[in-house]
């Protein structure tokens, strides 16, 4: 019978990857801290309604990506394919829609049945924060500059650049997605089939497209700065001057979109070109009418999301853990294992990171040392014992010296 192996885009988190994503949350949730972030964590699955609802019934996610099913009692959940939507779930549910604003910090992992390729898995990992209840456009640039700092943290800052635009308000999208109509149906007959599809439901979403037929069309289409009231154009110019007051550099793209109605005002990704295709590493926007779409009152939002894979392949190097303490206790006199084992726990208590080998003479002690890269052996026999004293060697340098043992650990430390 051959060995079980996960399933197509799924993996393990082992060693040095396993590494690299506790260091990207913990990074992630500390710098979110000084901002102001509290951490949530929301199921891992959700009653199918919080996200059709939120991603749209005709969206690619909901129509063909979402692990949906129905449990023994017949409900449809569904795993969460991103976190905003619980989030904003858990805020309605949880009464907490009087008690603004929540500024919220999300990890864990997300599901969508996709393709799987280079960073991007069908169970992947995100980290993200959500502003909950500030309408005002500091609230998308403070937003924006902790994204900023995480990644300026986790070193990977200057692999990145910050594209920024806007969706205007209502009346301002209204008439940009006419004029997009205008625009793409005098070439209707040249757009992809799902562009096509598009024209119909989403004009924004052409912009959106990859497909190189479409790409062509797309360079010439118009650009929303021209159709944006002036309330929407002081928005935009407020959150550009405080990004520039936050110290935060950014490019400015018009052609990032948002393809659902709740999505207002500020829209931005951090792409890098180290990805090749896999280009966008954070990503978000205001969602003004989202509160709504999940049952809650008109509650503003604006939030960002990162995928720790793609993050993760940006990563330099993370701090390698702390190399152990060896506890070696040489006899086999009860006395001797008694006195090894309380010492190995006072250092543990003490913070320090110690093992012991389970069995063998010494000399097998201090091979297993060697192999878990301990970067010291702490060896205790009976003669050390009758004189409160271990012997401690660097095992780097070969070094060895008597110390007491009341004062090992403030040695170590």
């Amino acid at each position: 019978m051959s060995a079980l192996q996960p399933i197509r885009g799924t993996r393990d988190l082992i060693g040095e990857d396993q590494r690299r994503y506790r260091y990207i949350v913990e990074t992630a949730r500390r710098i979110g801290e000084t901002y102001g972030f509290e951490e949530w964590t929301t199921p891992i699955f959700e009653d199918t309604r919080v996200f059709s609802r939120s991603l749209g019934e005709t969206s690619d996610v909901v129509t063909k990506e979402m692990y949906t099913f129905t449990d023994r009692s017949g409900e449809s959940l569904t795993l969460r394919p991103e976190g905003t939507a619980g989030v904003v779930r858990a805020l309605v549910s949880n009464g907490l829609t009087q008690a603004l604003p929540q500024k919220v910090f999300y990890a864990g992992p997300m599901f969508r049945y996709e393709r799987p390729q280079k960073g991007r898995f069908r169970q992947f990992h995100q980290i993200g924060v959500e502003l909950l209840g500030a309408p005002e456009p500091l609230a998308d640039a403070e937003v924006i500059a902790c994204g900023w700092d995480i990644l300026k943290s986790l070193e990977v800052a200057e692999q990145t650049v910050l594209e920024l635009n806007t969706l205007g308000d209502k009346e301002s999208r209204n008439a940009y997605r006419s004029a997009l109509v205008d625009y793409f149906s005098a070439y209707a007959h040249e757009l992809s089939q799902e562009s096509q599809m598009r024209l119909a439901r989403n004009p924004l979403r052409i912009l959106d497209s990859k497909s190189e037929q479409d790409r062509k069309l797309i360079a010439g289409a118009p650009i929303i700065f021209g159709y944006l009231t002036r309330e929407a154009a002081a928005f935009y110019d407020a959150v550009r001057n405080y990004l520039v007051k936050f110290g935060v550099p950014f490019r400015e793209n018009p052609r990032i979109v948002r393809g659902l109605d709740y999505y207002d005002h500020t829209a931005f990704e951090f792409t890098t070109e180290s990805l090749g295709a896999q280009g966008t590493v954070m990503a978000g926007g205001r969602y003004n009418g989202l509160v709504e779409e999940i049952g809650g009152p008109a509650i503003p939002g604006v939030g960002w999301a990162a995928g720790i894979e793609r993050l993760s392949m940006l990563l330099k190097t993370v701090p390698p853990p702390t190399p152990p303490v060896a506890v070696v206790p040489v006899g086999e006199k009860a006395e001797v294992e008694t006195a090894a084992l309380s010492l190995l726990q006072e250092l543990r208590h003490g913070g320090i990171r110690a093992e012991i080998a389970y069995r063998g003479n010494l000399k097998r002690r201090m091979e297993r040392a060697n192999k878990i890269g301990a970067r010291a052996a702490i060896i205790i026999g009976e003669e050390e014992l009758a004189r409160g004293v271990v012997q401690l060697k660097d095992l780097a340098s070969g070094s060895q010296q008597e110390v007491p043992m009341a004062e090992l650990l403030g040695r170590l430390a």
